[in-house]
């Protein structure tokens, strides 16, 4: 008996290369063009697209390869034409072709770099698998398109092996790493000395100290204008030449810190935005993609030597005669298809090189001048440059007494996501709909209601199991009480019912329950399906990474040393009481200073949502943004530790139990207090209620980790602080300028490495963070903090 009836057998093995190998081209056009969607963008299912084409790629060009050698060993088909085995030879160059992969991606994660040299061997295994096949079909008429497809595939795979080399984390290191400075020849200096000292010569060492940087000359000169959008991709590569050692951990001298502080203390914040954006654009591009590679000499050279490679072998193809005689006709098909796909991805892929920032920013390199008259071409490359630049539109705030500009760049046109997501702790707890800030507009009523119809209808059928669930869990145990106690007084059902009852309504249901929870730990299935339910999202407003923006700003007016620049760099709160100057923050200041970090984030996310909650009127414009800001990132940093373990994997500490444990506690609260019916505004006022004479720790003691009470203590401190201060300092003030410096920890505190895998995930505001504390001197690999002295022995009197 065949499993496999024989005339499907028969088609199957009549196309099987010939699938593979359109399907290993489908591969390649999906990878071109959706690669470089994804640090747009965070979709989850865009990332899985990119994830299957990645894998099954490289899966369907080596499967392939190994049935076309395999195939030419075969004798041929009574009804195959004479030659077209030579055919299929053809096409083994053109799947080397397509392991050497797309210009705009060659590694899924930072971890493939380190793979470059699995990728090496990979080359030469293919190319012997390639010449094997080609050498069985010989004597072969097509043997000049085949060596002209083997210098193409040669030199697209090389390309993606010196990418993956290049941006390996220890080879990034060693590229950036300058010449070793030995300092002045000591030994040298104390023999003349020593002999000058013998003739009784008369001398001293003087020690030259390097330049103040108020007595050296500005190396960057920023226009006294809003910059260009050619000049922000300019600036953006320059400071990415030089910061992109922040990735390897490489430490830097006091003169770049110097530039850049200096350059940025000067900037708009709209410009600054755009710099940090391009250059992680630029970091992006340089760990993920052959950009790099292809913008250096021999790149280009190798680039345009295998395109010519790959025309010449379709002209000399086409010039061919009898093919419709020699080969099969739907092999001549799709013949032409790996061609003309070959040469229209080429083609698209030197289009997107072109048009790069990368091509940009190399092409017109930054003037001495910046206010030199500018060439043509510069207005041409800003003009291009326009459709990028961020757009902001302006959103009704504050019950629409006031209007913010928030970021809406076109999907296409986006350098990163531009969203801010949010994940609320009591929502989470009551299963509620968190509501937007900035709510969407769009256009297409019926697709919004239709939309929201489908994440309403999920959220219902997901509710509805768990209650099925719990109603089957309930009668099962009274079910279970009922039998156990007739079993004990009959033997009959004893022997009979009462094991089909263990069987059928304990034994099975407990399997898939197993089963479920193993299900669960390997794909996260409740993860995935909370993001759906529970994760809100935002743009950014203009105004709120402003604020973000003169707080770094600010602090860095005081880090002048590495010391201090550490002091204020890992500040979690502190700094940001002590500076709003009220006379009432210190009962505040244990919230910061004598609890770990995750304890801080959850006490004050909670307190925050308390505060939110409440009605306020009469606030004025200043307080009704810090109140919302403080809101955007409050929730924002309780999806990074909920949400992105990974980037706060070094400051997170025991964050997970502490939350499932304040979990616990306040579903049992809202549950005593009939609180079902996920009101969010009752559930606060109900917290508020409970009366904090005695501190929770008194009570309960240390055991349980939970902090919902003490976040109640804290929010009521909050609220007696003054709304109407000469300076502006409110609650809602000290709760924003807490959260930046709560989310600038994080942001100097999270590895370098998994700042830059963030980028290929649509990027986090943690990134630009990072990077702009890096650029105000608000980073740790700021060690040197003056020049080294250089001695000098002086001829003279001592």
């Amino acid at each position: 008996m065949q499993v496999i009836p024989p005339p499907i057998k028969k088609i199957l093995d009549k196309w099987n290369i010939r699938g593979l190998v359109i399907l290993s081209l489908l591969f390649q056009t999906f990878l071109i063009f959706l690669a470089p969607l994804r640090k747009r963008t965070s979709k989850k299912l865009l990332a899985a697209v990119i994830w299957t084409s990645y894998l099954l790629a490289d899966w369907t060009a080596n499967y392939a390869v190994s049935q076309i050698t395999k195939n030419q060993g075969k004798e041929a088909e009574p009804d195959d034409p004479p030659k077209n085995k030579k055919l299929l030879a053809l096409w083994a160059p053109f799947l080397l072709l397509h392991l050497g992969g797309p210009d705009t991606i060659t590694a899924l994660a930072l971890e493939d770099n380190a793979l470059w040299a699995r990728h090496l061997f990979g080359l030469v295994s293919q190319a012997l698998a390639g010449v094997y096949a080609v050498v069985q079909s010989l004597e072969n008429a097509l043997w000049p398109s085949i060596t002209l497809l083997f210098i193409t595939g040669v030199l697209k795979y090389t390309e993606r092996t010196r990418a993956l080399y290049t941006a390996s984390l220890d080879k990034f290191k060693d590229k950036m790493l300058k010449l070793p400075d030995s300092g002045p020849n000591y030994a040298k200096l104390m023999e003349e000395y020593d002999s000058r000292l013998a003739s009784n010569l008369p001398m001293k060492i003087v020690l030259i100290k390097e330049p103040d940087k108020h007595e050296r000359p500005p190396t960057l000169v920023k226009p006294d204008r809003d910059l260009t959008d050619l000049e922000i991709i300019q600036y953006g590569f320059k400071f990415f030449d030089t910061f992109k050692g922040l990735v390897v951990d490489l430490i830097f001298s006091f003169h770049e810190r110097d530039e850049s502080r200096d350059f940025f203390n000067k900037l708009q914040p709209e410009d600054a935005l755009g710099i940090i954006e391009s250059e992680l654009g630029f970091l992006y591009e340089s760990m993920n993609t052959k950009t790099e590679i292809l913008h250096t000499k021999i790149g280009t050279l190798s680039r345009f030597i295998a395109f010519g490679s790959l025309l010449s072998a379709f002209v000399i193809f086409c010039r061919r005669p009898s093919k419709s005689t020699d080969f099969h006709g739907a092999d001549v098909v799709i013949t032409y298809t790996l061609f003309i796909v070959g040469i229209a991805l080429d083609l698209a892929s030197m289009v997107m090189f072109l048009f790069s920032d990368w091509t940009f920013a190399e092409w017109r390199k930054l003037k001495d001048d910046p206010e030199e008259q500018k060439s043509p071409i510069d207005s041409l490359l800003n003009w291009f440059l326009w459709f990028r630049r961020p757009r902001w539109k302006e959103h009704p705030q504050c019950k629409g007494n006031r209007t913010h500009e928030v970021l809406t760049t076109g999907f296409l046109l986006r350098r990163w996501s531009g969203t801010i997501y949010g994940f609320n702790f009591i929502g989470y707890c009551l299963k509620a709909k968190v509501s937007r800030i900035h709510q969407k507009r769009t256009y297409n009523v019926l697709s919004k209601v239709v939309w929201e119809s489908v994440i309403l209808m999920f959220d219902c059928v997901i509710r509805e199991i768990q209650m099925l669930s719990e109603r089957i869990k309930d009668g099962n145990r009274s079910l279970g009480i009922v039998i156990r106690r007739w079993s004990k007084k009959n033997s009959m059902i004893y022997y009979t019912v009462y094991p089909l009852y263990r069987v059928f309504f304990s034994g099975i249901p407990w399997i898939f329950g197993e089963l479920w929870g193993y299900i669960d730990r390997i794909f996260s299935v409740k993860a995935h399906l909370d993001e759906i339910r529970f994760l809100s999202s935002e743009p950014l407003p203009k105004n709120q990474w402003k604020f973000i923006f003169d707080e770094l700003k600010h602090k860095s007016e005081f880090a002048e040393t590495p010391e201090m620049a550490k002091k204020v760099s890992s500040a979690r709160g502190e700094w940001a009481l002590r500076d709003t100057k009220l006379v009432e923050i210190e009962p505040l200041m244990s919230y910061v200073e004598n609890v770990d970090y995750d304890q801080s984030l959850l006490l004050w996310h909670i307190a925050t949502e308390l505060c939110f909650q409440e009605e306020e009127e009469n606030l004025s414009g200043e307080s009704c943004d810090d109140r919302e800001f403080s809101k955007i990132i409050s929730d924002y940093m309780m999806y990074l530790l909920i949400m992105q373990p990974k980037l706060m994997s070094e400051v997170a500490g025991i964050g997970t139990i502490r939350f499932r444990e304040t979990l616990a506690e306040a579903q049992r609260f809202f549950k005593g207090k009939h609180i079902k019916n996920r009101d969010m505004k009752q559930a606060s006022e109900t917290i508020l209620w409970v009366q904090n004479d005695i501190e929770p720790v008194s009570v309960k003691g240390d055991r349980s980790k939970s902090v919902l009470f003490d976040a109640s203590i804290l929010a009521k401190e909050l609220k007696k602080l003054g709304e109407g201060s000469d300076i502006g300092d409110g609650k809602w003030r000290v709760l924003s300028k807490v959260w930046v410096e709560l989310l600038s920890y994080a942001a100097s505190h999270c590895k370098a490495t998994e700042h830059v895998a963030q980028l290929s995930r649509g990027g986090e505001l943690l990134n630009f963070v990072w990077l702009l504390m890096a650029h105000f001197g608000l980073a740790d690999q700021f060690q040197i903090n003056k020049g080294d002295a250089r001695a000098k022995l002086v001829v003279g009197e001592s």
